[in-house]
């Protein structure tokens, strides 16, 4: 086993390259539009690593891999679902809103939706705005909480002081540099991330076959021998029963079609058409490696340590590196893992920053750089008090309403935005409201465990949007704001 020095040097040597490197992409921010977007300039390659790092990082590393090796087969269905949504947003609604984002001339998420509406252009910003910015305040909060239980985990630090560790890692980038010093770390992240979702199955593949004494030697002789729960693609259960099940693993295919904010930024970012086909490309290809890979590395810890040897499946990953790999690369594999967790704030507080300063302060100030960065300061303080004095449970449970609430909601309005000429702004307006509402009150009365709000939020959404756009005057409004 690694020793944990080793880690802890890897660590402080890898933390420290990937700050610098952040801030030396800070240098080459001069203006609003570099700070909010990029200058709308990303390379192909560069924009579609940072949207997989961000959509995934500790899902990809942790999560899927805990959730593989805590319920077998049945895995199969959330990664069916989160690959054909991510493969259908790069393939159907990167390159629209690509082409809408400089068209209209934007720099935000909800400026985009806002700009397409003509006359409720105003209560569209502010009602979007105000619903990004609150929850996602208690997601940066949640990423701050998340780094500090994994430095207690891994190092024995404090949580307190682990969350202000964590917090000291993102916030000198994110707030000197802005969107570009986020999206070019990302890249370090999604790279460090594919490696280890790639090697780590084939080396374990490798260490179970010349390893006889493990619990079992193959990945279909582990799922045999975990049960009939382990080996079924629908947990052993018929019925009524199944199509639960496959649903809900399915179900977040929605939240990826342009309604996660932070991923459709990377959309909208890219330098021009034939940088999207690139993007696309890589997009595709890395979502397709990093989850067969994260799937493997969870039923690779079911062959290793049974399925009931670890006590939190989620540390099935770095115990299956830690087993499999030599003590220096198990450290510096873990490491990512650890800071990808951790760098997902990044994204998140830059977008709430950016949505504050566009769509809900009305700044004049001079210096509108100077000004997005201190908003950014305040904000990542803020998001780091609530995070020391919110009970956590209430973090997290605000942080639950974002997949269905906002990507379910969220998609429904982008999708018809592109593709629907009739979908107006007060039908926005309604559906934001019906759609978080929905969530919030379908959680709360305990139904999420029966069917998941995932998969009703976004068809509540989108049967109130249509009657809506149907029902409701739309004299007076442009449907489509001219540039």
């Amino acid at each position: 086993m690694v020793d944990q020095s080793q880690i802890i040097l890897v660590m402080v040597i890898y933390l420290s390259l990937l700050i610098g490197w952040g801030i030396w992409q800070g240098r080459q921010v001069k203006s609003q539009k570099d700070y909010a977007i990029a200058g709308r300039n990303l390379p192909g390659w560069v924009a579609a690593l940072s949207e997989r790092a961000t959509g995934e990082s500790s899902w990809a590393l942790l999560g899927l891999p805990g959730f593989a090796y805590a319920t077998g087969l049945t895995s199969i269905w959330t990664a069916v679902g989160c690959v054909t949504g991510i493969i259908v947003a790069w393939w159907l609604i990167a390159f629209r809103l690509r082409e809408e984002a400089e068209k209209y001339d934007v720099n935000s998420f909800t400026e985009f939706i806002a700009r397409r509406h003509g006359a409720m252009e105003k209560p569209i910003r502010m009602v979007s705005s105000l619903v990004i910015v609150f929850f996602f305040f208690f997601y940066v909060g949640a990423q701050f909480l998340g780094g500090g239980k994994t430095l207690n985990a891994m190092f024995g630090i404090e949580p307190a002081l682990g969350m202000l560790l964590t917090a000291c890692i993102i916030i000198p980038y994110t707030v000197y540099g802005g969107f570009r010093s986020v999206v070019y770390t990302d890249v370090i992240q999604a790279i460090v991330m594919i490696v280890t979702l790639i090697l780590g199955p084939l080396v374990g593949l490798f260490y179970l076959k010349n390893h006889p004494d493990l619990f079992a030697d193959s990945l279909s002789e582990a799922l045999h021998l975990a049960g009939n729960s382990y080996s079924s693609i629908t947990s052993g259960v018929s019925g009524f029963a199944t199509g639960i099940a496959i649903m809900g693993g399915f179900s977040w295919f929605f939240g990826y079609l342009g309604g996660q904010p932070q991923l459709s930024m990377r959309f909208m970012a890219i330098k021009d058409k034939n940088q999207a086909r690139k993007a696309r490309n890589v997009g595709v290809i890395w979502t397709l490696f990093a989850y067969l890979g994260a799937l493997s590395i969870g039923w690779i810890g079911i062959a290793i340590f049974g399925p009931q040897g670890l006590s939190d499946p989620e540390t099935v990953m770095p115990n299956v590196m830690l087993t499999v790999f030599p003590p220096v690369f198990a450290a510096i594999l873990i490491t990512g893992a650890i800071a990808a967790m951790i760098s997902t704030a990044d994204s998140l507080l830059i977008l709430s920053a950016t949505e504050l300063s566009e769509n809900i302060l009305k700044q004049h100030a001079k210096n509108s750089l100077g000004y997005s960065r201190g908003i950014t300061a305040i904000l990542a303080v803020v998001a780091l008090l609530i995070a020391y004095y919110t009970p956590s449970n209430l973090i997290y449970t605000l942080v639950g309403y974002v997949w269905a609430g906002i990507g379910g909601t969220f998609s429904v309005i982008i999708l018809l935005t592109l593709f629907w000429k009739r979908f107006h702004g007060k039908a926005v307006v309604i559906t934001i409201i019906s759609g978080m509402l929905f969530t919030i009150i379908w959680i709360s009365s305990g139904m999420e465990s029966r069917i998941t709000s995932r998969f009703l939020t976004f068809f509540v959404a989108l049967i109130v949007a249509v009657i809506s756009t149907l029902l409701l005057d739309r004299k007076g409004e442009n449907v489509i704001a001219e540039a």
